[in-house]
């Protein structure tokens, strides 16, 4: 009888993939619990030493959940979090969903399969799964959400029990086979690779909430938005989306290659930071200093744009949020899901009261936002920010490229898939869209070791 992975490989039919031989095992992107103390008394937490590539147990999928043949993943913020086991182990998370008991006892493992993306084909169902069957190429939602919550069916994000997937839960994204929730289903773009595909969901999904969903700033044609990382992962999106929406992105990287590739995503004002002289005050008093540089940053933003922003995209952290705060206008709106620099933020209050302003707090996105966000790419308004590609046996390379803040874009994994190029099946759609639009920053991945070079 002929195994799952070949058949998928293989390109065979639902049929085949129901018949097939499920392995015993597979190979996944994992920490290990006996690794969590590695990093005690260590400056250089180097993701490399605790990433671990080899075989778990296959786990049964529970009545509500399906088992995805991963053909690609890709590298989020938490996998290096996960990595280094800070703020906290992320085996304190699996302990904790295991203690629910039932199915979720399956979640407490000494290993942890990494990862919060993932495109892929279906290749079992549970038997609670209705609208999803063997062989649908689906990409998965990071939000993990509990459906008996009452305030699920208001937004699945504010449910006291909704989790992140691959990094609060087991049997994440990076690895040739994952475990999701029916309720996590995106369908994939049939135009987009699956390595392409594969960077859309955590990302993207995120920018979408924090911008365009009622539960985020609501921005509106004519804003003004400022981007910090806007060249990383969920950066890159923010640009397309406020473009997309009739928007005004203006983007702050921090090198001469950043703002390069910035340009090439069509952002309409560009900003260097290290050009202004903003951040770097370590050890300095931060509250001033970001007083000072949001004055530098406001003056820069109006000369460019003619008035002060309406939105702050803030995903940065500690080095930004006082600039973000001062820097948006009076009843402008500084939208935050992260803290990539720190979690403790200083700011003058003052600028917020007296000028009215808000802070908002997004994390993920629920499912609508997710299906709508999908519906954008389908539609070849929104471009994968796929830069550079590594094999799943590199995975260590690829989380220490995003550890260093050395990558541009969202770095991909390929899993399952053997070659890159793969999983589309609409090329007439991809014709329409434009083959040379599709990725425009793939030319600025990353070469290092083990990535996969673009091809020429």
């Amino acid at each position: 009888m002929a195994s799952v992975t070949e058949v998928v490989l293989a390109g065979g039919d639902p049929r085949d993939l129901e018949h097939a031989a499920l392995p015993e095992e597979f190979t996944a992107a994992h920490l290990r619990i006996e690794d969590q103390d590695v990093f005690r008394g260590v400056a250089d937490k180097d993701v490399r030493k605790t990433l671990r590539v080899g075989a778990v147990p296959m786990p049964e999928p529970a009545p509500d959940e399906v088992l995805i043949a991963v053909m690609a993943s890709s590298i989020n913020y938490n996998t290096v979090w996960s990595a280094t086991f800070e703020p906290l182990s992320t085996f304190r998370f699996l302990n904790s969903v295991g203690k629910q008991g039932g199915w979720a006892s399956r979640h407490d493992q000494p290993f942890h399969v990494l990862g919060s993306d993932a495109a892929g084909v279906v290749v079992r169902t549970g038997s609670a799964v209705r609208h999803w069957k063997t062989g649908d190429h689906v990409l998965v939602n990071a939000a993990v959400i509990d459906e008996q919550e009452a305030i699920t069916q208001s937004d699945g994000m504010l449910g006291e029990h909704q989790l992140a997937w691959g990094y609060e839960t087991n049997y994440g994204g990076i690895a040739h086979y994952c475990l999701a929730r029916a309720s996590q289903l995106i369908p994939k773009p049939p135009h987009l690779t699956w390595e392409e595909a594969a960077s859309v969901p955590a990302c993207a999904g995120t920018s979408y909430r924090m911008l365009v969903s009622d539960r985020g700033a609501r921005m509106k044609q004519g804003d003004v938005v400022l981007i910090w990382g806007a060249t990383g992962g969920t950066g890159a999106y923010a640009v397309q989306f406020v473009k997309n929406g009739g928007g005004i992105p203006v983007g702050v990287v921090g090198s001469a290659q950043k703002a390069e590739a910035l340009r090439a995503l069509g952002c309409d004002v560009v900003i260097d930071r290290n050009e202004l002289g903003l951040g770097g005050h370590d050890g300095d008093d931060e509250f001033a200093h970001a007083i000072a540089d949001g004055k530098k940053l406001g003056r820069a933003i109006r000369q460019a744009t003619g008035e002060d922003p309406h939105i702050a995209f803030d995903h940065v952290g500690r080095e930004t949020f006082g600039m973000s705060v001062f820097a948006v206008r009076r009843g402008g709106t500084v939208i935050t899901c992260g803290s990539s620099t720190g979690y403790r933020h200083q700011y003058d209050n003052r600028y917020l009261w007296m000028k009215l302003k808000r802070i908002i707090g997004s994390h993920v996105a629920n499912l609508h936002e997710q299906w709508e966000c999908a519906r954008l790419f389908a539609q070849g308004r929104i471009m994968p920010a796929l830069s550079s590609l590594y094999p799943l046996s590199e995975v260590g390379e690829a989380t220490r490229l995003v550890q260093l803040n050395e990558h541009i874009g969202k770095v991909g994994v390929l899993c399952l898939a053997p070659e890159p190029g793969l999983g589309v099946t609409d090329p007439e759609l991809r014709a329409r869209v434009g083959e040379e639009r599709i990725t425009p920053l793939r030319p600025f991945a990353a070469v290092g070791p083990g990535a996969i070079e673009v091809a020429k």
